[in-house]
C-alpha cells in the first residue's frame, strides 16, 4: 500500500498532478487546499497518499498534510453516502481544521456549502463523525477557529438528531446503528420530528 510519494511535479491543475518518482509518473488527486500549497512544475514535492484499488478503477489521492489525509480517511471510511469524490470537494472547499471545527461546533450551513453537500448531507456527517473523532476535533488551530463559530441550537434537526442517537445508545444501541436507525426515521417522519418521534421510529426498524 502506497502511504506517501516524493517527487518532482511534472504537471499539475487545481485537482490533479502528476508526480514523478524514479522515472515513473504518478496521476494523483488532489484537493484545492492542496493544490495551492504545492511548489511549481519541476520542483521536488512529498504527499501523503491514500490509495483506493477496486475493480473498476485504481487512484491516488494526495495531501499535503498527513491532518488532511487522516481526515479524509474517516469521511470516506465512516460516513454512509460520502465517497472520494465528495470528500475531495468538501476538502478543497476548507483545510482540516476549519472542517473539524465545522463538526464539532455542528455548522450545518458552513458544511452545506460544499460541492456535492446538501443539509441533509451536513447533519449525516456530524453526527456520524463528532462521537466517532471525539476530541481529536479540536485541535488547538480548530479550537481556535470554533471560539468564533456558533454551536447548533436546542431544536435544531442536528440538536434532535444528536439527541435521538443518545437516546438509543442509552438503550444499548451501538453508536453507528443507532446514528443509522435515526436517519431513516427522520426519512419517514420529515425533518421536523421531534426527539421522541426520532427515537420511536428508529425503535420500529
Amino acid at each position: 500500500m502506497i502511504a506517501s510519494l516524493e517527487g518532482i511535479i511534472a504537471e499539475a491543475s487545481p485537482t490533479n498532478i502528476v508526480l514523478e518518482v524514479g522515472g515513473v509518473g504518478y496521476e494523483v488527486h488532489v484537493p484545492v487546499t492542496t493544490a495551492e500549497r504545492l511548489p511549481g512544475l519541476n520542483q521536488k514535492t512529498k504527499l501523503h497518499i491514500r490509495a483506493i484499488y477496486r475493480e473498476d478503477t485504481q487512484a491516488l489521492y494526495g495531501f499535503a498534510t498527513r491532518e488532511d489525509k487522516d481526515l479524509f480517511n474517516v469521511i470516506i471510511d465512516k460516513v454512509s453516502g460520502v465517497g472520494p469524490k465528495i470528500a475531495l470537494g468538501i476538502l478543497s472547499q476548507h483545510n482540516a481544521d476549519t472542517l473539524k471545527a465545522a463538526i464539532a461546533t455542528e455548522d450545518v450551513k458552513l458544511l452545506s456549502k460544499c460541492p456535492g453537500i446538501g443539509k441533509k448531507s451536513a447533519e449525516r456527517i456530524i453526527v456520524e463523525l463528532k462521537d466517532f473523532m471525539g476530541a481529536s476535533l479540536l485541535t488547538p488551530s480548530a479550537a481556535k477557529i470554533a471560539g468564533g463559530t456558533a454551536p447548533a441550537k436546542p431544536g435544531t434537526k442536528a440538536q434532535s438528531l444528536q439527541d435521538a442517537v443518545a437516546a438509543l445508545t442509552a438503550l444499548g444501541y451501538k453508536s453507528a446503528e443507532a446514528e443509522k436507525a435515526v436517519l431513516k426515521a427522520m426519512q419517514m417522519l420529515g425533518e421536523d420530528a421531534d426527539v421522541e418521534a426520532l427515537v420511536k421510529g428508529a425503535l420500529q426498524k
